[in-house]
């Protein structure tokens, strides 16, 4: 029977062949002959991932680092393995993501999820998410069903690895998927609650780092790029990593958990990732009420007004109804009401609902022009494009969708906006020829670091004063500056160094200040203030595990305004050297003895090693952390909140890590900084911390030989 088969086998791929030797040679040498191209063929299926077997079949082929290697025969196949494998890590979470999208955790989980179903139902998700599956092209349908299907499948087939109260929103939908994907992006990222309430600092708000490098300044020869997301290690922010390989597409990246597309990526030819930007997609409008309405344009409108029905699950099991009255004028929804001030919310892109194919046929692309084709789309509301291609292109885009506004700059936009006047309602976006976009810069690199696209490469590639002044802002804040840096001083940088690189805790901010710092406490400063001088002064600058004196500055840095502490503040003119100087010397030492008292009192010492003051924390791991703050001029980001025992562990920063060389065959580490799985069962929940606190990247395995002697498990659906 098995030489049948092959038989068969050849023929289909040489029927030509097949005949020819079939009638003419001898049965001996025929199956000598069989024997030798069969052997070719099964070589060539094995190292080429296009000609596997794995196209006749779909599998998972799990690796050690828990990241999903998804084979599939056809497309419908590879979102449906997508759906089990995102199931298999991070069941719990998903569903408790897509009930949240649904506008009914509060009925499922209670009273804590009323605020997120109110938010979810002002905003209109669920009747949204409808109509945007609707228009969907047919085949983007199917594949979201079938993605849909794949978490239904892992649920039924494994319903004792869910927990039981989130099963509540079984059967998942494919509108659930696109809720959950508007509630990600377009109210949470271009907008969230936080944010109308005006409480989210700016140094908070996720953030990324991204890196583009060519040819001429990489010492392969070869184009690199270095993806770094910065977000929270939970809820809908936690990172996804995963291959997808089917007919058309072989891809290797990140997602966020339930979104069925890989969002950051590369394949052999071309790889992109993302970057917060200064992108501004919405604005609250003040309404002047009259007569039960509110006037626009001399007249008194109406609001549109609908009634829903809210349940809430209380302790004892039963369900509250509670109604939830959603106004909406011209502008959008109103979100607040308070002392007679009414403001409403306006938000782009509720009418572009190609987000997830635009970004399937990103990872799709095998060139530069593909590529664009598909960002031209503008169906991503915002975010950083930073790109490098096998050709050696390389690519910054300030991508999202920009509302063409008549009047005013960024920081007009950033205020409560008149809702009175058509003067101030934006109704189109400028399209991709207006974006700030850099192709192949002389000097050969590009970065992000979620600052304004006029600082992604020196010298200047592109003039703010060519755009619109509410296009972005004007700055760039020290961890831009130091990225710059390393980027400008390293004349040809190795992939090795380009790791390195990305895992610099050097302060920038320490760097531009200390020798102002010192000098003034060791004149003017009391006994106290000089021992801290001392210890600033053999401090490394780093905020690496056992770097002494980096507590000591951190404090001293939260104790002081910022805005006011330079001589010389910012200056468009020299954006990489400034802000610098202190603005009065004899206040900054006051601070410094104030801070150094309080870390000597907390801590017993001075120079107390950082990663003792700060932990790298996720479930049960606890390790000494390095990194910090982006406000420090710090490259590796992490984010710290204290804990009860006057140390601090980490809740955010560097996330998912990508670096990438497009040698031949392509070169790539990455790193999920928590693991691959939140799932409780799971052994990739955590299990690459220790890797992170030791600055350090797993190997990608991307051909089916790497891939197979790093097998851990295998599914085949």
């Amino acid at each position: 029977m098995f030489v049948i088969s092959q038989l068969n086998f050849i023929k289909g791929i040489f029927p030509s062949w097949h005949r020819r030797y079939t009638s003419k040679v001898f049965p001996k040498t025929y199956f000598r002959v069989l024997s030798f191209m069969l052997s070719v063929v099964l070589a060539l299926a094995w190292a080429s991932p296009s000609l596997t077997l794995s196209q006749r079949t779909t599998e998972i082929l799990w690796d050690t680092y828990g990241v999903p290697h998804i084979y599939a025969k056809d497309a419908p196949s590879a979102f449906k393995a997508f759906g089990w494998a995102q199931m298999q890590s991070h069941g719990n979470l998903l569903l408790r993501l897509y009930g949240q999208a649904r506008g009914r955790a509060a009925e499922y989980w209670g009273e804590k999820y009323l605020e997120s179903d109110q938010w979810v139902l002002t905003m209109g998700v669920p009747e949204r998410s409808r109509s945007w599956y609707k228009a969907q092209t047919p085949a983007f349908r199917r594949y979201l069903d079938a993605f849909a299907a794949g978490v239904n499948a892992y649920a039924k087939e494994h319903p004792d690895l869910i927990d039981n109260e989130v099963k509540v929103v079984l059967p998942v939908k494919s509108e659930d998927v696109l809720a959950h994907l508007q509630r990600v992006l377009y109210f949470t990222f271009v907008v969230s609650p936080e944010q109308i309430a005006g409480i989210t600092d700016a140094e908070q708000k996720p953030g990324s780092n991204g890196w583009a490098i060519a040819p001429k300044k990489s010492a392969s020869g070869k184009a690199m790029l270095l993806a770094n997301p910065h977000l929270p290690w939970a809820d809908l922010f936690l990172w996804y990593e995963a291959q997808i390989n089917a007919p058309g597409i072989d891809a290797y990246g990140a997602t966020l958990v339930g979104i069925p597309v890989l969002a950051i990526a590369f394949n052999d030819n071309l790889g992109w990732t993302h970057t917060v930007n200064t992108h501004d997609g919405w604005d609250a409008y003040e309404l002047k009420l009259a007569d039960q309405g509110y006037r626009f344009d001399g007249q008194v409108r109406p609001f549109q007004t609908k009634t829903l029905s809210l349940k809430i699950k209380q302790k004892d099991g039963t369900l509250r109804k509670q109604p939830l009255v959603v106004k909406s004028s011209i502008h959008g929804p109103v979100v607040s009401e308070k002392d007679g001030k009414v403001l409403a919310l306006r938000v782009v892109g509720l009418d572009r609902p190609g987000v997830l194919e635009q970004w399937w046929d990103m990872a799709r692309a095998k060139n530069l022009s593909q590529f664009e084709t598909a960002l031209q789309r503008l169906q991503l509301p915002m975010f950083t494009v930073m790109y490098a291609d096998r050709t050696g292109n390389i690519m910054h885009l300030f991508n999202g969708q920009v509302p063409v506004r008549q009047e005013g700059d960024f920081e007009y936009w950033q205020g409560i906006i008149p809702g009175d006047t058509s003067k101030t309602l934006w109704t189109k976006i400028h399209p991709y020829q207006d974006l700030p976009r850099v192709l192949n810069p002389k000097s050969g690199w590009l970065q992000n670091a979620n600052d304004p696209p006029w600082t992604t490469t020196f010298p200047p590639a592109i003039k703010a004063d060519n755009f619109p002044p509410y296009m972005a802002p004007r700055h760039m804040y020290f961890r831009a500056q130091r990225s710059a840096r390393m980027l400008a001083e390293d004349p040809k940088i190795t992939f090795d160094e380009m790791v390195a690189y990305k895992h610099s805790t050097r302060m920038e901010l320490a760097d531009r200040i200390l020798d102002d710092l010192i000098p003034a406490a060791q004149k003017q400063g009391s006994e106290l203030a000089k021992r801290a001088a001392k210890v600033l002064t053999t401090w490394d600058r780093q905020a690496n595990a056992d770097s002494k004196g980096a507590v000591l500055f951190a404090t001293w840095v939260e104790e002081m305004d910022l805005d006011q502490a330079f001589s010389q503040p910012w200056n468009e003119n020299s954006p990489r050297t400034t802000p610098k100087g202190l603005a009065n010397p004899a206040s900054a030492v006051a601070t410094l003895q104030a801070a150094a008292a309080k870390v000597e009192k907390a801590y017993g010492k001075l120079d107390v090693p950082w990663g003792e003051v700060f932990r790298v924390k996720y479930g049960n791991v606890d390790l000494p952390a390095n990194g910090g703050e982006g406000k420090l001029g710090i490259f590796r980001v992490l984010n710290f909140v204290p804990n009860s025992d006057g140390r601090f562990q980490s809740f955010a920063g560097d996330s998912y890590i990508a670096a990438i060389e497009f040698s031949n065959p392509v070169r790539a580490m990455a790193l999920t900084s928590y693991g691959n799985a939140s799932q409780p069962n799971s052994p990739h929940n955590g299990d690459q911390l220790q890797m992170f606190a030791q600055q350090q990247l797993h190997p990608v395995w991307r051909n089916m030989k790497d891939i197979k002697a790093h097998l851990a498990e295998r599914k085949e659906l």
